[in-house]
């Protein structure tokens, strides 16, 4: 799919760069400071809600741009590893949002269900950080292959 001839993926990956990272912090300070989680359960449903929809275009609309070319050397290998962390980013998100979501619906628990939920916000969004960054510099270095500046 294009967008005023752009492919969808160059134009959604930049809102999965922004809101994964951004969805994530709100879950490591929602998990870390207990104080504001009352007052950030929602923006963080809400930022896990729109990061996960913004890395699952962004997976699907990249492997259309990955049947569109067909790379060969050292830029099949980027786009390989590319893909390879693409994957891994999409579940860790949904994983990520599912805990975000139960964690936000079973706020007023107390306890070791409390405990483990602030642990699993905080590993999850961690593992959505992370990915994010490796996956967006796994892309980047595609698009800026042999660009000298």
């Amino acid at each position: 799919m294009q967008i005023n001839g752009l492919p969808l993926h160059a134009l959604v990956v930049h809102a999965a760069v922004v809101l994964g990272p951004l969805a994530a912090l709100a879950g490591v300070l929602y998990a870390a400071v207990p104080r504001v989680r009352d007052r950030f359960r929602w923006p963080l449903v809400a930022l896990a809600a729109v990061a996960l929809v913004s890395i699952w275009v962004s997976y699907l609309s990249g492997e259309q741009v990955q049947e569109a070319n067909s790379y060969g050397g050292p830029l099949a290998e980027l786009l390989e590893q590319h893909r390879e962390r693409a994957g891994a980013l999409r579940l860790a998100v949904t994983g990520f949002a599912a805990v975000s979501f139960a964690a936000a619906w079973l706020h007023t628990r107390t306890g070791p269900l409390r405990v483990a939920l602030s642990g699993l916000v905080a590993v999850s969004a961690l593992a959505t950080m992370m990915l994010t960054v490796l996956t967006g510099d796994a892309g980047a270095q595609i698009g800026w292959y042999d660009v000298n500046g």
